[in-house]
C-alpha cells in the first residue's frame, strides 16, 4: 500500500519546463512553442511561473504512443 501512497505522489510533482524537456528529450524552446499552440502536456500557471504535473507528462507520453509511422 506504500508504495502506491509513493507513486501517486510522485505524480503529483510539478516540474518546471527544464525538467520537462529533459525528461522527454526536448529542448525547452520546443515545450514553449506546444504550450502556445496547445499541443503539448497541460500545465499550471502560477503567476508567472509554469509547471507540469509529472503524472501530466506520463499520461501525454502514452497517449502519443504509436504502433508504426503511418499513424
Amino acid at each position: 500500500m506504500a508504495l502506491t501512497t509513493s507513486t501517486n505522489s510522485d505524480a503529483d510533482i510539478l516540474l518546471d519546463e527544464t525538467a520537462v524537456a529533459d525528461l522527454i528529450c526536448h529542448s525547452v524552446r520546443t515545450i514553449q512553442k506546444w504550450r502556445a499552440t496547445g499541443q503539448g502536456p497541460q500545465f499550471f500557471k502560477l503567476g508567472r511561473s509554469v509547471r507540469y504535473r509529472r503524472g501530466d507528462i506520463l499520461t501525454w507520453i502514452e497517449c502519443n504512443r504509436r504502433p508504426n509511422t503511418a499513424s
